[in-house]
């Protein structure tokens, strides 16, 4: 059994003792440490809810909600929704924060809580502290009876996120139309399967396969929208039938597209497909935003529009500050993570659907070859495990000096620049770890520096 609290939130394995899985006294207890905050805050008691379909999901739910109003919070609940949603309705509702409940791409047996701040952001890590402490004291103020918070159910958000989505300058919904594209849609049996066609039909696609769209929480295959994950889909593209695939998580903050011959358009290059077209559509050109462990051709593309680009820690919370900062009119992550201002500050793989139709509309070829027409990059991911306890920020301050001629950032454990290759080193928060991600032209380069630098470590730690 599994509970990691975060600073982001708490996810876990249901089933199991209090602190050791995500069980009902441990999903009351954190509902009420963000409660608490959120009465403690000037923003108005009010709290806006969702979920993705697991079959735990209306449970956790429940314990969630009665938890919020007997703390005299009001609630308003979209049930079956998507992460993008709730961060909208947050904002919509005029509302002190926003909870939802997704693990995103962990297995069926996990669920979580991520929590919203009054903008429909992920709180800060600062407040993710507060919420801990808070949880670990457990001392907490109930009211009494005529003063429970409010209830509402609300189910029409997400056509209101659509319509939000269709009123964007940059979707073209009548060039789409025109193109009689021919998709199909693999949903992982999740709210992408109603979210994703629902989206689609607005936008005059009339040719809609559904793969896996019925919203039950029976994850027919592991939800992470990984190329190893994804083969049913992919041996149905081969057989001819369509101009593309489209392949969401289970709460639709993640796109993977998939080419017309049923080869991958590969997760990393989503963002870089989207960047390219509103790089392109945007008198004057803009910044971007990616994180450390993303695709260089990213900033290939931006430099290439005259725009900035810069690197952010890995996290949303992360890339939206630094987009922020930096104005950036694009962003995101290299997981599929698509964040459009022009919309909200949040991963939305909706959004990502209807700019890319867009772009793909009027690009006029294949799925297959604007992805050809992209820098071409291989990105090698590796993990090397190491025993308990190894002083891994005393390796990374290591490589460093090892590396010392090299340019690097430290933000977020170390990152290597060799010329057009690079290599970040992170550890994990919740397994004694170091991930090792390295980026070359070719996958034989990627996969010889990430060795080299694993090989490196190794002769650290043993010596």
């Amino acid at each position: 059994m599994t509970l990691i609290s975060s600073i982001s939130g708490i996810r876990g394995t249901l089933g199991g003792a209090p602190g050791t899985a995500l069980t009902p006294i441990d999903i009351t207890k954190f509902a009420a440490a963000y409660g608490s905050w959120l009465t403690g805050t000037d923003s108005p008691a009010k709290v806006v809810i969702g979920r993705d379909a697991r079959q735990s999901g209306p449970m956790v739910s429940e314990l969630v909600v009665a938890t919020l109003r007997m703390m005299g919070i009001e609630v308003v609940d979209l049930g079956l929704s998507t992460t993008p949603t709730v961060e909208m309705a947050v904002v919509m509702e005029q509302a002190g924060g926003g909870i939802i409940v997704t693990a995103s791409h962990n297995p069926a047996n996990w669920n979580a809580l991520k929590l919203l701040n009054a903008k429909g952001e992920f709180i800060s890590g600062e407040i993710g502290q507060q919420i801990l402490a808070s949880a670990t004291k457990a001392e907490f103020n109930f009211v009494e009876n005529k003063k429970i918070g409010a209830y509402r159910a609300d189910d029409t958000y997400l056509q209101k996120h659509i319509e939000a989505i269709l009123s964007l300058p940059l979707v073209d919904a009548k060039a789409i139309a025109a193109k009689g594209f021919k998709i199909i849609v693999d949903a992982v049996n999740s709210t992408g399967g109603i979210a994703v066609p629902m989206l689609l039909e607005n936008l005059g696609v009339e040719h809609i396969t559904k793969l896996y769209c019925e919203p039950n929480g029976q994850f027919p295959h592991n939800p992470e929208p990984l190329s190893e994950n994804l083969t049913v889909i992919s041996s149905e593209m081969k057989k001819g039938k369509f101009d593309l695939g489209i392949v969401v998580d289970p709460d639709v903050d993640r796109l993977v597209i998939i080419n017309e011959d049923g080869s991958m358009f590969g997760e990393e290059y989503t963002l870089v497909a989207v960047a390219d077209y509103v790089l392109k559509n945007t008198q004057g050109g803009g910044n971007t935003v990616s994180n450390l462990s993303s695709t260089r051709a990213l900033q290939d593309i931006t430099e290439r529009a005259g725009g900035k680009y810069a690197a952010a820690a890995v996290g949303e919370v992360n890339v939206v500050n630094l987009m922020k900062e930096t104005g950036a009119i694009i962003g995101g992550e290299g997981n599929g993570g698509i964040i459009y201002p022009e919309l909200h500050y949040g991963r939305d793989a909706l959004v990502g659907i209807a700019l890319f139709l867009s772009h793909l509309a009027k690009y006029g070829h294949s799925v297959s070859r604007m992805r050809s027409e992209f820098p071409n990059y291989f990105i090698s991911k590796n993990k090397l495990e190491l025993a308990p306890g190894t002083d891994v920020d005393g390796i990374f301050m290591a490589v460093r000096k090892k590396y010392a001629k090299q340019p690097a950032s430290t933000i977020d454990g170390v990152r290597l620049e060799f010329d057009n290759q690079w290599v970040h080193l992170r550890k994990s928060n919740t397994e004694p770890i170091i991930r090792v991600y390295s980026e070359a032209d070719n996958p034989v380069t990627a996969d010889a520096i990430a060795s080299k630098i694993m090989a490196d470590i190794k002769e650290l730690v043993q010596g």
